[in-house]
């Protein structure tokens, strides 16, 4: 009998598995042993691989039993040089490699040598480096399945490269500057299923060959230079599932074949030349279709939205007529329809049962009718979009059960009666537009409500009565037009969110201005003209630190215009007994005409003068001594040293030797408390400049969001942000040299740059004008500094207000990216007072931002779209109350048009260029945030496009 017993089998087993395991963690042979271990020496700890086992290493992939390693991704490591390529090749296991998001320059021969002998080589993936030259010819590599060289700044015309890959299912070309026709020879065995070259610049028709490859499941061609028309027979490709010729210059008519691919979910068409009608039955398998910004006429067929499989349909911006079709399916989540011509009644019974229905857009057409209240029973949607159309009737109250409704433009309709009071039970409602219509009534107090609102226009009606005391609890208001209506009574105080407009004008308001205006520190426009407001300006509304145009005209004002900042631009006309103070500085507009002044009233005047001369000079300066500290004592803290804030903390960050000895912070504070020295005001900032004893020059930047800023966690955090930011290394990208915290306003130090910036030279004196070379070499700089912050290690750093405002010019063709520090140190969820940070000024906001609120790298290219439509027409981001990408849109037809003829009119390169970067700024400026490109790829294509 044993005397220990028995012992389980099991247990025997568990024993040996785990005695067995370092001998399985170690089973690679030597020859890979050794050449992984070799890389990782060549890699000087760039790449943290480190260990005994390779297969344990980070972006390494063996098999099962660990004996061999399958897959390697050296993904984002920043590698610059590609000699450890080849030797990836000794490992003829090796199935795939990835190397993308590096900044590899050329690819060895001796990888496509040895690399090429790995049969079971499947996926091999450059995108996102450096790689110049034209496309490597791939000879053997025959088991390689997918290749992505995207986002690269490979060049030159393509044709047998690729033919011998013969068992090639993707490849991924885009984002480079390829030229020439399409491909037409990717593999002999004709076995591709996904095809991606868009941003390019391939030109021509589509290619009759590239309908051999039936197997083709995605083709990408969008923003390419394309023409002639898309094939009659492409219906051939029976297994495509998504096709996008988007951004091109693609004609003719949309052929009916593609009704005949019964797998095909997404079209996407748009930006194009197409003509003719919307074939009937298109819709029958899509999931997707995107014809807008096309020449497309005609009535919309009437099935076209009916399948009960769509989802989304954008017509948008062509030339369809007739009625809104009836039948509306019910998995529709978005129809854009805006920009046409169609007639008609919105069909109350279409969209009853639409219960997914989240965007809704019918702008600028000629619909006519009620708008109906069936449109409620559309609970998702976000965003109804009716306005610019011949809507009568009423507002429906049951708009009011919308509950998830975000944004409601109905402007510029005939609208009539009051606004329903249900409209304040739209509490996520962040834009309402119900401005050029004839509702009257009073505003209801239920707007009030509305406390995620930032935008309410409510101009251009019939409405009477006084606005709701409770206004002021819209914190989150960022813009208020009340103007051209009959309001009357007390004006109650305003939200201190207002940042971009308060339009009171047109109205029947009399009495004093309120000195509570003064409170609207963030406010940059203040509308009250054409009204009966009387007596004295309030000195109060010269605290508006964010001010830039007062409007005063057409008033009962009298005595002196109080002496406002000279950047704010003040329009008084029509006001007999208002005049300017003798000590202003700021330019003020008087429209009425000037009488001239006899040469006997002249000297009598002179005599006058001379007989009062010394009194005069002598009350000035007293005068002006007093002012000057009275108005300073407004803005700063009581005591002894009030014009002087205490310092509670400073320092150097540059190790610049030269700086270091040259800054002196007490002339820099010194300078801050001159009005004078003020040289630039943008919304978050206002710059100084200040000469050092050494004579040096540098800007002292006074950031005017204090509250906003030392609440983020306290001011080591504030000096820890900056301190990462000075050690930026980038020629388009302003760093701070130093910085001086006091008790409440902090002050950043920059080097000064004398051209100011880019909004003062584009838009300053005619005289003056920026030829093409400097604009493009702007425009690159530009996108090279977002690029190189968007792309910053430890995260993207964003611009809270990209405009032509903050580019900074060091010469006319070296730009500077400003007040790239206020993403880093402002933190508006965490201010003590009121305060929402706006995502650029007026113009250069994206649409997308009035219902996210939030800052994203999208929406930074969105206002880099907008600086290169101002270089290229030469126009403002606002123009006579429009927005420049409002202007831009309905005339890109018109090309032309567009650009500035001062510029373009050099010669037909210039202009050839100027339109290249035209299609770059429209792609900038989509209106969907997922179309525009990353600033990396806007950088390629500016690169690409000289």
């Amino acid at each position: 009998m044993c005397r220990y017993g028995y012992i389980p089998a099991s247990f025997l087993s568990i024993l040996f598995l785990f005695c067995f395991i370092p001998m399985v963690l170690s089973l690679l042979s030597q020859t890979q042993l050794d050449t992984m271990i070799n890389l990782s020496k060549n890699f000087n700890g760039s790449v943290p691989w480190s260990g005994p086992n390779p297969c344990s290493w980070k972006g390494v992939t063996c098999d099962l039993t660990n004996s061999s390693v399958r897959g390697i991704s050296l993904s984002g490591f920043s590698l610059s040089s590609s000699n450890f390529l080849p030797d990836l090749c000794k490992i003829e296991t090796l199935e795939h490699l990835n190397v993308s998001n590096n900044r590899l320059s050329s690819i060895p021969d001796g990888f496509f040598t040895e690399c090429g002998k790995i049969k079971g080589l499947k996926l091999l993936n450059f995108t996102g480096n450096k790689i110049r030259g034209s496309l490597p010819t791939f000879s053997g590599f025959d088991g390689l399945e997918s290749l992505d060289m995207s986002f690269n700044l490979l060049e030159g015309n393509i044709d047998l490269e690729l033919n011998e890959l013969i068992s090639l299912k993707s490849l991924n070309l885009s984002f480079n500057s390829f030229m020439g026709s399409l491909p037409t020879k990717l593999g002999k065995s004709m076995v591709l299923e996904q095809l991606v070259l868009s941003v390019n610049h391939f030109h021509g028709k589509i290619p009759d060959e590239l309908l051999s490859y039936e197997n083709l499941t995605l083709i990408d061609l969008k923003a390419n230079n394309l023409s002639d028309s898309i094939p009659s027979n492409i219906g051939k490709l029976s297994k495509l599932e998504t096709l996008i010729l988007s951004s091109n210059y693609l004609t003719g008519e949309i052929p009916t074949s593609l009704m005949d691919i019964t797998k095909l979910s997404r079209f996407a068409a748009n930006l194009n030349k197409f003509h003719g009608s919307v074939p009937p039955g298109i819709t029958k398998h899509l999931t997707n279709l995107d014809l807008s910004y096309n020449y497309l006429s005609g009535p919309i067929p009437e099935d076209l939205l009916s399948p009960s499989q769509l989802q989304a349909v954008d017509l948008s911006y062509n030339k369809l007529n007739g009625s809104l079709p009836k039948t509306v399916s019910p998995s529709l989540f978005r129809l854009r329809l805006g920009g046409n011509s169609l007639s008609g009644n919105i069909p109350s019974d279409a969209f009853a049962t639409v219960q997914n229905l989240t965007y809704l857009e019918l702008e600028s057409n000629n619909l006519n009718g009620w708008i109906p209240a069936e449109l409620s029973s559309c609970r998702k949607l976000a965003l109804l979009n009716l306005a610019q159309n011949q809507l009568s009737g009423v507002l429906p109250s049951q708009l009011g059960n919308l509950s998830d409704l975000q944004v409601l433009k109905l402007q510029t309709n005939k609208l009539n009666g009051i606004i329903p009071i249900q409209i304040g039970q739209l509490h996520k409602l962040s834009t309402l537009n119900l401005s050029c219509n004839s509702l009257d009534g009073s505003i209801p107090f239920e707007i009030t409500n509305l406390s995620s609102l930032a935008f309410l226009n409510l101009q251009s009606n019939n409405l009477s009565g006084s606005i709701p005391t409770s206004i002021e609890s819209l914190k989150n208001l960022l813009e208020l037009q009340l103007g051209k209506n009959k309001l009357s009574g007390v004006i109650p105080n305003m939200p201190l969110s207002l940042q971009v407009s308060l339009n009171l004008s047109s109205n029947l308001f009399n009495g004093s201005i309120p000195t509570s205006f003064g409170n609207l520190y963030n406010l940059e426009v203040l509308d009250l003209s054409n009204n009966k407001f009387s007596g004295q300006i309030p000195a109060e509304l010269t605290r508006m630190s964010a001010l830039t145009q007062l409007i005063l005209s057409n008033n009962q004002l009298t005595g002196e215009i109080p002496g406002f900042h000279q950047h704010v631009s003040i329009e008084y006309a029509g006001n007999k007994n208002l005049t300017k103070a003798t000590t202003l500085d700021n330019p003020v507009r008087y429209a009425a005409s000037k009488k001239g002044i006899s040469v006997a009233v002249a000297i009598l005047i002179a005599i006058v003068a001379a007989i009062f001369l010394v009194g005069f000079v002598t009350l000035v300066v007293v005068s002006v001594s007093r002012h000057y500290y009275r108005v300073n004592d407004e803005h700063l803290p009581s005591g002894e040293d009030h014009l002087h804030p205490q310092v509670i903390q400073s320092n150097v960050l540059t190790p610049n030797g030269i700086h270091r000895s040259s800054i002196d912070f007490s002339k820099a504070l010194e300078a801050v408390a001159e009005t004078s020295n003020v040289t630039l005001k943008t919304r978050f900032s206002t710059y100084y400049k200040a000469i050092m004893p050494s004579g040096s020059i540098y800007f002292v930047k006074k950031l005017n969001w204090s509250d906003k800023i030392l609440p983020v966690g306290s001011h080591d955090k504030f000096g820890k942000e900056l301190e990462l930011l000075a050690k930026l290394n980038n020629s388009n990208v302003m760093t701070p040299l130093a910085y001086v915290l006091s008790t409440d306003t902090a002050y950043i130090l920059y080097e000064f740059v004398s051209n100011g910036s880019l909004f003062d030279v584009l838009h300053g004196s005619p005289e003056n004008s920026l030829d093409w070379a400097s604009r493009y070499s702007i425009a690159v700089g530009v996108a090279q500094g977002l690029s190189f912050l968007h792309g910053f290690a430890s995260g993207p750093i964003l611009l809270l207000d990209l405009s032509s405002k903050s580019i900074m010019l060091k010469s006319l063709k070296e730009p500077l990216v400003g007040d790239i520090e206020h993403y880093k140190v402002i933190d508006p969820s965490k201010s003590t007072g009121n305060f929402s940070a706006v995502a650029g000024s007026v113009g250069y906001i994206p649409p997308e931002y009035a219902y996210t609120m939030t800052v994203t790298m999208p929406g930074n290219v969105y206002s880099f779209g907008v600086i290169l439509l101002e270089l290229l027409t030469g126009k403002p981001a606002v123009t006579d109350g429009t927005e420049l990408v409002k202007w831009v849109l309905p005339n890109s037809t018109n090309q032309n048009y567009i650009l500035d003829f001062n510029v373009s009119k050099t010669s037909q390169a210039v202009r050839n260029q100027m339109l290249a970067i035209l299609k770059i700024a429209l792609v900038c400026v989509s209106t969907s945030p997922e179309k525009r490109p990353k600033m990396k790829s806007v950088l390629r294509m500016l690169l690409n496009a000289r």
